[in-house]
């Protein structure tokens, strides 16, 4: 009976460890994702206008990568390579959803169903998984979010939502809000919805290993901020500006929010969060500034693809780290994949690597050597500190980028062997690409190639 009585006390014990502990064999990963938002938009990282406090703090006390890119200058493509860790060149989501084009087929708009995002990998290691907010990988129901490795979805599957409203029979901006656990309800401000889904997803999933995809719309139009915060931005005489900075206001108080739920649920030892931008801010849109850097979404530029790009994890990484060797979006979801004891093989493949040796000093190697791009009419390659883009009406560009953040100085000519080498690589690769699997309009090639020949703001506002 004696034996009995210490093995059931012993079993108990061992369950009650497990509840409590059992979560420290696989860390949990928060996942948090701006919208359109500038490089030059933060304070840490410039910006004169806007407190982002919680934001800095993220960067502050964790690793702030200077040289961050995404895969993409714009949402659908950049949040594709993301979710899979994939280049979504290589499996021809070069560009972005919208309606189909003549020639071809609607049932495959959408993220590739040849493709695992990391959500289905975790979800397979035993993780709770949740996206909360925008989609943007496809509308039709093969695409869906249930149907791509989340267990909870609370948002819209489009690429963009009114702040203040949806409605049951809404189109566009007005989509309904779909959601799988509860009856999701009225809008009050969407950033400060996301904000209560995340910190109730958090706190119903404490207990096991979670995935949350915190997918922020903000500050992507439409240009909707509430009277409380633009009245704190009244100095700002620009009303699109004003509308931006507010904006971005509120995005960081709700990031806020979700690194102090992690803290006082007793997870920041065990959670990995992530901060970025989905591309670089459309600064003749809405108004952001990516300052020092030229250009904006829609193009390759570094505006377009360098972005905000921070992990913090209590403990684990170091604290007020400054890391300056290029990155990509990619090596997130290798980054989680082998956290979550994942091993890499030949049937599982990532292009990006998994960032936690490079941080804690544990290699001393680079990430990447070189890093390609192309998105409709454009295609760039970036091989150490040189950057090349090519684009369909003029000479390719060169910029030394160690020497010319801002790339002002186009030296292609000046160092043609090297322009020669870097274009012919470009263009080797270029052609073993597939054929994407869906186009945007047509319209949007002579948009783009008119946004190279802006003068964009490289230097912040006072």
């Amino acid at each position: 009976m004696k034996s009995i009585f210490v093995f059931f006390a012993f079993t108990f014990l061992l369950v009650s460890t497990n509840s409590v502990f059992g979560q420290n064999q696989k860390p949990n990963f928060v996942l948090i994702v701006a919208d359109d938002l500038g490089f030059g938009d933060l304070s840490f990282n410039g910006s004169k206008q806007i407190p982002t406090i919680n934001i800095d703090k993220l960067a502050h006390e964790g690793v702030n990568f200077t040289q961050g890119y995404v895969s993409a200058p714009v949402c659908s493509p950049s949040r594709a390579g993301l979710l899979t860790g994939r280049n979504q060149v290589h499996f021809g989501h070069d560009n972005n959803l919208g309606g189909n084009q003549p020639g071809f087929d609607s049932q495959y708009l959408g993220l590739p169903l040849t493709e695992t995002t990391i959500a289905t990998r975790l979800k397979n290691f035993g993780y709770s998984t949740g996206l909360i907010g925008k989609w943007h990988l496809g509308t039709e129901p093969q695409f869906h979010p249930l149907k791509r490795g989340f267990d909870e979805f609370w948002g819209y599957t489009g690429g963009g939502h009114d702040y203040f409203e949806w409605t049951p029979d809404g189109k566009g901006y007005k989509s309904p809000i779909e959601c799988n656990y509860k009856t999701p309800q009225p809008i009050t401000y969407i950033t400060d919805d996301k904000g209560d889904e995340c910190v109730d997803f958090i706190k119903r999933h404490k207990n096991e290993p979670f995935f949350l995809f915190a997918s922020f719309n903000a500050p992507h139009a439409p240009m909707h901020a509430t009277a409380a915060d633009l009245e704190l931005f009244k100095n700002i005489k620009d009303e699109k500006r004003r509308k931006y900075c507010a904006m971005v206001y509120r995005l960081d108080i709700n990031v806020g929010r979700i690194m102090e739920t992690v803290e006082k649920e007793g997870l920041a030892e065990n959670t990995l969060i992530v901060f970025i931008s989905d591309n670089g801010g459309p600064v003749n849109t809405n108004s952001s500034i990516n300052a020092p850097l030229n250009g904006q979404k829609g193009i390759l530029y570094e505006g377009g693809i360098r972005v905000p790009f921070i992990m913090n994890w209590k403990g684990k990484l170091p604290a007020g780290k400054t890391y300056n060797n290029p990155v990509i979006s990619l090596d997130f979801a290798a980054t989680f994949f082998e956290l979550a004891c994942g091993k890499i093989t030949d049937e599982i493949k990532f292009d990006g690597v998994n960032l936690m040796p490079f941080v804690t000093g544990k290699t001393d190697t680079k990430p990447h050597e070189s890093m390609n791009w192309r998105f409709t009419i454009s295609a760039a390659i970036r091989d150490g500190d040189w950057k090349l883009i090519r684009l369909p009406d003029r000479l390719p560009m060169l910029y030394n980028l160690a020497d010319d953040i801002s790339e002002q100085n186009d030296v292609a000519l000046q160092n043609l062997d090297r322009t020669k080498l870097m274009l012919k690589t470009l263009g080797d690769w270029d052609v073993s690409m597939p054929h994407p699997v869906f186009l945007e309009g047509a319209v949007w090639k002579v948009r783009q190639l008119n946004l190279y020949d802006i003068d964009y703001p490289l230097v912040q506002p006072k």
